[in-house]
């Protein structure tokens, strides 16, 4: 048997998540005859079935699924491949820190700092995103380090956690669920995330239910949590930094802490990301007890 090329399981994947031709044709950019023949091929060079196609829909295969699974990883490695190797052919290599805009536990500028004061510090480059984007940017090797929210999505990686404290739900001040000191998520029962998934179910429905696509940026969010639109959950330290009149802030009983960490790639060899990681727990081990948040924000 021949060897797979990445072109093989670039379709392969595609129909794979779309699980519909067309809609898989038209995310590569192709028609779908010629994509459906490069699957046929696919499955005849293999020797098993990948896919059970019926007049109304398609499903995958118990071997489709296994190689879904390797598939996503093979294509992982053939990115960060290439972008390691740009990295490494840089003429200024820097230390690229994939991080959510404000998401930092209020640590990274004494991070940075005393990452500065290690002889094997490269220049940082900060790689922002959006929430939960980050521990792919790494297994892409689109970063070398990054600030993540736990849980995440692990693969491939380790980490070591930094900051725990409190995570607050955001509503509008308005919201007569803000007339109250403490609340629990059953009390958020018919009202939505960002992305569309219900509040009650807590703060990873929506990567459990893959919901739509939430709001891309803070302002955006408390925006929306201003007009009641939605709530949102946030660390305290995000609830410190942005107090917002038209926002309160309150506690829930049964949602879990809100966890920072430093993660990297298991096989990293950097001493620039050794140096950085040192150098986040660090200051993470050194700095005070987070004070409370108000429970209702206030202009100024």
């Amino acid at each position: 048997m021949n060897d797979l090329e990445v072109r093989q399981l670039r379709y392969f994947v595609a129909v794979a998540e779309e699980l519909h031709f067309g809609r898989a044709a038209g995310r590569l950019g192709m028609a779908q005859p010629p994509l459906s023949r490069a699957i046929r091929d696919l499955e005849r060079q293999l020797g098993v079935t990948l896919f059970e196609r019926t007049t109304r829909q398609v499903r995958l295969t118990a071997a489709g699924d296994v190689l879904l699974r390797e598939a996503r990883t093979a294509l992982e490695a053939v990115t960060a491949a290439a972008h390691r190797a740009r990295q490494a052919g840089s003429t200024s290599p820097r230390l690229r820190i994939a991080l959510k805009a404000d998401v930092d536990g209020g640590l990274l500028p004494q991070i940075l700092d005393a990452y500065g004061t290690d002889d094997a510090a490269l220049p940082p480059e900060l790689v922002l995103g959006g929430f939960g984007k980050q521990p792919q940017a790494l297994r892409d090797s689109l970063a070398d380090v990054a600030l993540v929210l736990c849980p995440f999505d692990d693969r491939g990686l380790d980490s070591e956690p930094l900051l725990t404290e409190p995570a607050l739900v955001a509503l509008a001040a308005a919201d007569p669920l803000a007339a109250r000191t403490r609340l629990c998520l059953a009390d958020l029962a018919g009202r939505e995330l960002p992305g569309g998934a219900p509040a009650d179910h807590g703060p990873f429905a929506e990567h459990r239910s893959g919901a739509g696509r939430p709001a891309s940026n803070l302002s955006e969010i408390f925006s929306l949590v201003e007009t009641g639109s939605v709530v949102f959950f946030s660390p305290a330290s995000v609830a410190r930094r942005y107090p917002r009149p038209e926002i309160a802030y309150r506690p829930v009983s049964d949602l879990p802490d809100s966890t920072l960490a430093v993660a990297w790639p298991q096989d990293a060899r950097s001493p620039a990301v050794a140096a950085f990681v040192r150098a986040a727990c660090a200051v993470a081990a050194a700095a005070p007890a987070q004070a409370q948040p108000p429970v209702r924000s206030t202009a100024g």
